[in-house]
């Protein structure tokens, strides 16, 4: 059982750091209204549904970094994204920690999850948001984690969640992250890795009607990888084109070329525009291109 220090000095001090951290946490707040940037930690709960995480080994015990505990399992309302304390609820627990800290002992290590780059709470909430005040870099815990091929970094945010559902999906209908693990596609609007696989079926279509035989769907997806998509990714690439369009990702643009090819095919009576001619075209028609 922990016991709160005897010594009004050490009660007055946890006090006073409890008291600024409060004092962070509203400007924090404030600032979050004015720029509308989430200070929210993110639900451990929701992560594990959108991409499906159900993969779990337990690590350890682990030294983590305290930046890259991003969420938590179940105290996500109780403090803000850098684990600043947004009630005074928590205020006696969070002293009586803040007093344990600067005794010999210190305290216990937290249990959390890893995903990908980053951390959630499972118990230990109030001594990460402590740890944090007092200046720590890291702090143990003990690690149990659920792999995902989906990148997840301290950056993410809740809305980002929406974008990594669908490429969580994506994956696991096509097991890209398996047959070419070197290659992240990335989409911006997650509506659009529908269209990627309705591209992969009707590549297996016409290679079927080529082939005069059943080309299974694994096949289809490593010779879509193969032979439409990193074909024009790679001149995406040679022509620097992401430089044009800030915020955008290799995959927008493949997305955006087949569209675009698609539209000269008509153009030009059904004839098959290779992916130079559709990246020459789509080029000069970009107003920076001409300058």
């Amino acid at each position: 059982m922990m016991m709160y220090p005897d010594d009004p000095a050490a009660v007055a001090q946890s006090s006073r750091h409890f008291s600024n951290a409060r004092m962070q946490a509203f400007w924090q707040e404030v600032w979050a209204l004015l720029t509308g940037k989430s200070i929210d930690l993110l639900r451990f709960e929701e992560v594990k549904q959108r991409l499906r995480l159900t993969d779990e080994r337990y690590l350890g015990l682990r030294e983590i970094p305290l930046e890259k505990i991003v969420g938590s399992v179940g105290r996500y309302r109780d403090f803000t994204r850098s684990f600043l304390p947004r009630t005074n609820a928590v205020r006696s627990r969070w002293q009586r920690l803040d007093a344990l800290a600067r005794g010999p002992e210190g305290f216990p290590p937290i249990e959390a999850y890893k995903v990908g780059e980053v951390y959630f709470v499972i118990d230990g909430n109030h001594r990460v948001s402590v740890a944090r005040q007092l200046g720590a870099k890291t702090i143990e815990a003990y690690v149990t984690e659920l792999r995902t091929p989906v990148p997840i970094d301290e950056n993410t945010t809740e809305k980002d969640l929406i974008q990594k559902e669908g490429y969580a999906d994506f994956l696991r209908r096509t097991r890209l992250d398996s047959l070419r693990p070197e290659t992240q596609i990335i989409l911006s609007e997650p509506d659009r890795y529908r269209q990627l696989l309705e591209h992969i079926s009707v590549h297996r279509y016409f290679m079927g009607m080529d082939q005069q035989r059943e080309v299974t769907w694994e096949e289809a997806v490593c010779s879509w990888h193969d032979n439409v998509y990193m074909p024009l990714v790679n001149l995406i690439r040679k022509y620097e084109m992401l430089d044009h369009f800030p915020g955008r990702t290799e995959a927008d643009l493949y997305a955006w070329l087949i569209k675009h090819q698609e539209a000269l095919r008509l153009h030009h009576g059904g004839e098959y525009m290779t992916p130079e001619a559709t990246v020459a075209d789509f080029l000069s028609k970009l107003p920076e291109a001409r300058r």
